[in-house]
């Protein structure tokens, strides 16, 4: 490993949707810091805080179309039946529900849970609820994508949490995407709820820590075809 390899996987990038608010964190920081050295540390703190939360590290993605991967670091907090959300257009009959819960201290980039093709992207305003109580999957303002997989649809669900106030979704309906590609990220602290056909055997528990684009989720029973090159 040369020096270049070796800087590049000591300093995690940083997205690019972070930039604004990590240098108006320094821009505060430094004026404050004028008039008082405690506040310039603790402005500091905030700052590299601020550095933090926008990371957005490389990950390894399985290319297997049998496997759903996270779409976000956290924890998990919910396994099991549920109804997805009225305005993705899936009907009233439960799916597997997989719920990812990302605190102010996980990694905030998401990323898609299997590969197909986005059939519909659905913005709903709402309440900014606590992201890890169920009824935030009802109530909190949420961005959800249908994907057409090659083990039938999924969808994954972007919601808000209570100090989150910005979704962002860059994935465009109608177009493709890889397994583990980023399509979005939501700030400060919320959650992603993965809602998959009954085909599918979870192959996580409530607690265990996820890692985004990396920790498989489920296992589809069948036999798909498995794309050659992963899509990053």
């Amino acid at each position: 490993m040369d020096l270049v390899d070796t800087i590049k996987k000591t300093f995690v990038p940083i997205h690019r949707e972070g930039y604004l608010f990590i240098a108006a964190f320094a821009a505060v920081t430094l004026f404050l810091g004028y008039f008082s050295s405690i506040l310039f540390w603790i402005c500091l703190i905030l700052t590299a805080w601020c550095v933090y939360f926008f990371r957005d590290p490389e990950r390894v993605t399985p290319v297997d179309d049998r496997l759903v991967v996270s779409p976000a670091d956290g924890i998990i907090t919910a396994v099991g039946p549920a109804v997805p959300p009225r305005e993705l257009g899936l009907g009233g009959t439960e799916m597997t529900r997989i719920s990812v819960f990302m605190d102010v201290f996980s990694c905030h980039v998401n990323r898609a849970p299997v590969r197909g093709r986005i059939t519909k992207i659905e913005h709903r305003p709402g309440a900014f609820l606590n992201a890890a109580l169920d009824k935030a999957s009802a109530d909190n303002e949420r961005n959800g994508l249908v994907i057409e997989s090659p083990n039938g649809t999924v969808a994954a669900v972007q919601i808000a949490g209570l100090v989150a106030r910005r979704i962002v979704c860059w994935a465009e309906a109608g177009g493709t995407i890889g397994i583990g590609e980023r399509f979005g990220l939501i700030r400060f602290g919320s959650r992603v709820d993965v809602f998959l056909p009954s085909t599918a055997t979870p192959r996580v528990a409530v607690g265990q820590t996820a890692v985004g684009g990396e920790t498989i989720l489920a296992e589809f029973g069948g036999v798909a075809a498995t794309p050659l090159v992963r899509v990053s």
